[in-house]
């Protein structure tokens, strides 16, 4: 088992100079010369050194020279797979030798060959697994990470998956929020029975692991090849009964309304969206509803169809950026590439993809009073990057330029 890194952290009180800083992750709004003062592991005072209060004059307090880099709030990865069992790469293989979906299917392949790596594995192994891809994460400054289930399928399964989520944010310096993902797809055992699954979801699955404490968040997998939107509903309205916030998949392949249901319920966020019209837009205005763009899926799967930026930025829609890492459809642990991505891809600009990894991700998980921001009175959740420009966190492809990770007031990377 990996060594615990939550317990090997070191205290970041002091004062962080000499930096560059960005608040809320957009370069247009820097502080330059500019100071940090730690407290207690909480962001006592942010502002150039010229404004520093008195009271943080004292020469015994600690002194961490950041040499002019630029600082960050902590990196979120808002929409994540990162717990499972297997992998899928022998599949790609056959992809890319010319075997269609179906017929990988047919092998017992897709979704439910994760399914069955995901039932099979016990809770260590599971642990292990989804450890390394969050290592990954970890090293270039994410400090809080959003992680679904949805490969279990039943109880048990997404049980464990929800259990593995939790305990990699005790044992890593992290912050995780759990999401079910039960409507992720049908498993083999209710094919044909949609219906009777959903209702499994709703009035046995749900209401039992938010009882045991391991769900923050619902989501629902709204397409044509997965759940329609009046099951969906289901999903939502027991949700809803239960308090719990709601998300969806949506209008990744077709558009069949997830977008005008899930704003309906007032969604945190509609992720991919592929197919997103004007109407759909109008309504995540009016109700607030992130937009959480997923580049790595649109690279892995070959998509054509570009997300609408310009009707998003027209109504003044947020946009988060995420790794959607999983096993089939984007199989990826670097935020940093998605950042890449989503800029030569969709086009988005330097200061929209950081914003995306930083304040607006952070409202896509409902965690915007929390997380995506410095400012004082927050917990001190910070990057320290050697680059020049901030425009290389987009820029570099492969190069990871994270110098410090600071999360929760303790150092968990590199040194002051």
């Amino acid at each position: 088992m990996p060594q615990n890194q939550v317990n090997s952290a070191r205290s970041a009180d002091g004062i962080w100079h000499n930096a560059r800083i960005v608040p809320a992750g957009n370069p247009d709004h820097t502080i330059v010369d500019a100071v940090i003062v730690v407290r207690d592991g909480v962001i006592a005072w942010l502002g150039s050194e010229a404004s520093l209060p008195a009271e943080f004059s004292d020469p015994a307090l600690p002194r961490h020279d950041v040499g002019g880099r630029w600082i960050t709030p902590g990196l979120i990865d808002c929409h994540t797979h990162l717990v499972y069992g297997g992998n899928r790469a022998d599949e790609f293989a056959l992809r890319l030798a010319g075997a269609s979906y179906e017929e990988i299917a047919r092998r017992g392949g897709g979704i439910v060959s994760t399914v069955r790596a995901t039932r099979l594995a016990d809770e260590d192994s599971l642990f292990e697994q989804s450890a390394g891809r969050l290592e990954a994460l970890l090293a270039e400054g994410v400090t809080t990470i959003e992680i679904k289930s949805g490969y279990g399928l039943d109880l048990d399964g997404e049980r464990k998956m929800l259990r593995v989520a939790r305990r990699l944010g005790q044992h890593y310096p992290v912050t995780v929020y759990t999401t079910f993902l039960g409507a992720h797809a049908l498993p083999p055992e209710y094919l044909g029975r949609a219906d009777e699954y959903i209702a499994l979801v709703c009035d046995i699955m749900l209401p039992t692991l938010h009882g045991e404490g391991l769900v923050d968040a619902v989501d629902v997998f709204c397409e044509n090849i997965g759940f329609t939107v009046a099951q969906s509903e289901l999903v939502f309205n027991a949700a809803q009964r239960l308090g719990l916030p709601i998300k969806m998949h949506a209008e990744q392949l077709s558009n069949i309304g997830g977008t005008q249901l899930a704003t309906r319920f007032n969604a945190l966020s509609v992720d991919h969206l592929e197919h997103l019209t004007e109407a759909d837009v109008i309504a995540m205005q009016r109700s607030g509803t992130v937009a959480v763009l997923l580049p790595g899926a649109y690279y892995f799967i070959r998509e054509t169809k570009q997300p609408p930026l310009d009707l998003l930025r027209r109504h003044g829609i947020p946009m988060a950026l995420a790794t959607d890492s999983n096993p089939g459809t984007s199989p990826t642990t670097s935020l940093l590439l998605m950042s890449n991505m989503a800029c030569t891809l969709f086009r988005m600009t330097v200061a929209e993809s950081l914003q995306g990894v930083t304040v607006h991700a952070a409202q896509a998980i409902g965690q915007g009073a929390r997380h995506g921001l410095l400012e004082a009175g927050r917990a001190a959740d910070f990057v320290v990057w050697s680059v020049d420009s901030l425009a290389e966190l987009a820029y570099w492809s492969g190069l990871n330029p994270c110098r410090t990770v600071v999360r929760g007031g303790s150092i968990t990377r590199g040194q002051p």
